[in-house]
């Protein structure tokens, strides 16, 4: 059996996180890897619906996923992880968490966020309706030392998979 790694998208709300787990996917099962999504609306939505988003049920919502993620890839899966983690704290517990992991940081401004505002989350935001949104009623922590970073207003998403892609096989998960 192959090794199986935690692979940890971070980023705001829009910034395409959901979109490069799913070109990642694609290329690891043609690669014949074992795959798995974590995507944070499903995790939240079938493990954590009792929780809110103060700080403390977004960590242990963070603590839930990692748990999941440890599971799977202890068993040679790849796990594709994509949840917003807005704070640095949560990063770190990860890396601690996790072994192996692999922090991919998908950068995108606030501004263009709000230009492609695909859930129409951000209008809501801006007119008072979603308490506690990153980005703009509470803060996100741009990561300090990622392992990839992909800026989704500098490259194109198969570019973006690429890059990440490429990391894998240096790595020799694929």
């Amino acid at each position: 059996m192959s090794a199986g790694v935690t692979v940890w998208f971070t980023g705001l709300s829009g910034a395409g996180k959901t979109t490069l787990c799913g070109l990642v996917k694609a290329g690891l099962i043609a690669a014949g890897a074992r795959v798995e999504v974590l995507d944070g609306d499903d995790v939240r939505r079938h493990l954590a619906p009792d929780l809110g988003f103060s700080r403390e049920d977004r960590m242990k919502n963070i603590e839930r996923a990692a748990f999941v993620a440890r599971l799977l890839s202890r068993n040679g899966v790849i796990v594709l992880a994509s949840f917003i983690t807005p704070y640095q704290s949560m990063r770190n517990y990860l890396r601690q968490e996790l072994d192996p992991y692999i922090e991919v940081y998908v950068r995108c401004s606030l501004k263009e966020c709000i230009r492609r505002d695909v859930k129409g989350l951000y209008r809501k935001a801006l007119r008072g309706e979603v308490p506690r949104f990153t980005g703009i009623s509470d803060e996100y922590e741009e990561p300090v030392n990622p392992d990839v970073t992909v800026d989704t207003e500098q490259c194109s998403k198969e570019e973006g998979a690429r890059l990440i892609l490429d990391f894998l096989r240096r790595r020799s998960f694929i």
